[in-house]
């Protein structure tokens, strides 16, 4: 007769308290499964790892003291055994990158169905990589020509940016900076051409996707 399987040892990390227990609840609820903890901060998942050594570790990416991506570092550095999945809102070309560069299996965003979560832990427990050489391909291409415009931009193109971003008009941004309303103007023509945006909604977007504003 088969010796029992060894359930999927899974540590979770999120600093909502109220997820943490839902992912908690509903891992638990598993056969195949067991949380053995949970950690709310970047410190914390480095030392319940180090003492846990899980199987899988489901990590959210923004946590109060860093990303889920430095924590998966360490985690990996400690124990290379141990697979990540990042379960996140936060979708970005950079988070991704970052969970991908950090030796992520699989980015799930948090909208998806809680049966895709526990199906993604088990293919990921089997030794799958969920995400596929061609995305990962797409994004480090994409970064690469992020790195490119931003190298491109001038301190004050950048400052003009940002502002432009937050929704401030060119005349308060020329005030706030303390140059002409038509500096400013020259700046955004500038801004416009090397990056290829034509339109304050453009530019917030291209400068969420630079990491220059949140």
């Amino acid at each position: 007769m088969a010796g029992k399987v060894a359930a999927i040892r899974v540590m979770v990390v999120e600093n909502h308290q109220i997820v943490s227990d839902g992912l908690e609840a509903l891992l638990s609820g598993q056969p195949d499964m067991v949380v053995i903890g949970t950690a709310g901060s970047v410190a914390e998942a480095i030392a319940q790892a180090r003492e846990l050594a899980p199987d899988i570790v489901l990590l959210d990416f923004r946590l109060p003291d860093g990303t889920g991506a430095e924590a998966g570092v360490r985690i990996r550095e400690l124990r290379t055994e141990t697979r990540l999945i990042f379960l996140s809102r936060d979708d970005s070309e950079a988070a991704q990158v970052a969970a991908i560069e950090a030796g992520a299996s699989a980015f799930v965003h948090k909208s998806r169905a809680a049966d895709e979560v526990i199906e993604t832990i088990r293919l990921v427990a089997q030794g799958q990589n969920l995400i596929t050489p061609r995305t990962i391909a797409t994004l480090l291409n994409k970064r690469k020509t992020m790195s490119v415009q931003l190298q491109s931009l001038t301190p004050r193109e950048r400052d003009v940016l940002r502002r432009v971003a937050a929704g401030v008009s060119s005349r308060d941004i020329a005030r706030e900076l303390g140059i002409s309303y038509t500096t400013v103007r020259t700046h955004i023509r500038g801004l416009g051409r090397k990056l290829g945006v034509h339109s304050k909604l453009e530019a917030t977007a291209k400068a969420r996707e630079l990491g220059l504003v949140e």
